[in-house]
């Protein structure tokens, strides 16, 4: 009897350190799990789509299917194989596809826009490192077929206009299947996209075509805005879009000489929003702008 009584003793101070370890392999488990994968369910739960009063003829249910739910996102600067530490690419990674992916679950959205700058190093990328940028982002930003993506292109994706050749922009469009001076509608809206990188007006190739072909995006929208009973030779044959306002996408913002007059949550700090803005680098040039 004293026997077991002295190892039960003995054992008792080894027992209560497992106790204290598996609490505490619970309580270290659970905070990762908040952390890293629950709170952004949190977080996004909170999101709302504005609500949208359709016609008096219009059920609710009618209003909703004719509502576009549109995520625009940009600069993800997917960190490349020159900069971009394991460790970091590896945290950062992981965020932006758990927000990406909650996101899609919990809203739902018809469609997801990304503004440019998807690769921090797409201008210097090797073929190789550019394969495998693309396979991460490609894994990151998954989707389902009930939500479109479309990318578009900036200055990190092929470079600053002196940078940027046939080579990288045929390269990204192959991918993205995205084109300049390109035209999406989806329920009755449209979407205009540029590579505001081919914006620079001195003639270049790529900024010629994508010129010529945003001239002749604009004469089509120009034509569908006018009344059906309108006559215009040279709107006959044009083939007619939804009579809505274009929204342009694009990478630059259009020219502003700074941030003064921006308002919102995501407006610059009091002190940078005075900081002037360097044309064809941190926005479109104002001729630039005017021609858009």
């Amino acid at each position: 009897m004293l026997s077991s009584s002295s190892t039960t003793v003995k054992n008792l101070p080894l027992k209560r350190r497992l106790c204290f370890l598996l609490k505490l392999v619970c309580f270290v488990s659970s905070v990762l799990i908040f952390c890293e994968f629950l709170i952004y369910y949190v977080v996004i739960f909170q999101c709302r789509w504005p609500n949208v009063k359709g016609g008096a003829h219009m059920s609710e249910k009618e209003t909703s299917a004719s509502v576009l739910k549109a995520i625009i996102l940009a600069d993800t600067h997917l960190l490349g194989e020159i900069k971009g530490h394991w460790l970091d690419k590896l945290r950062r990674e992981w965020q932006m596809e758990r927000s990406f992916q909650t996101a899609l679950w919990l809203l739902q959205p018809d469609i997801v826009f990304i503004l440019g700058d998807v690769f921090d190093e797409g201008k210097w990328s090797s073929p190789q490192a550019w394969a495998d940028d693309v396979r991460r982002f490609q894994k990151m930003f998954k989707h389902s077929d009930f939500t479109e993506l479309v990318v578009i292109a900036g200055n990190h994706d092929i470079g600053f206009h002196y940078e940027m050749t046939t080579y990288k922009v045929n390269r990204f469009e192959k991918i993205f299947n995205f084109t300049s001076g390109k035209l999406i509608t989806r329920k009755g809206i449209n979407f205009v996209l540029v590579n505001s990188v081919a914006m620079e007006g001195d003639g270049c190739a790529v900024c010629r075509t994508s010129e010529a072909k945003l001239v002749a995006l604009s004469h089509k929208l120009n034509c569908s805005l006018q009344k059906p009973n309108h006559s215009n030779k040279r709107c006959g044959d044009v083939e007619k879009l939804p009579a809505s306002e274009p929204i342009l996408l694009q990478h630059y913002p259009l020219y502003r000489k700074s941030d003064a007059k921006c308002t919102g949550e995501d407006s610059a700090p009091p002190e940078e929003k005075n900081i002037p803005f360097k044309e064809k680098y941190d926005v479109l040039s104002q001729e630039a702008s005017q021609k858009v």
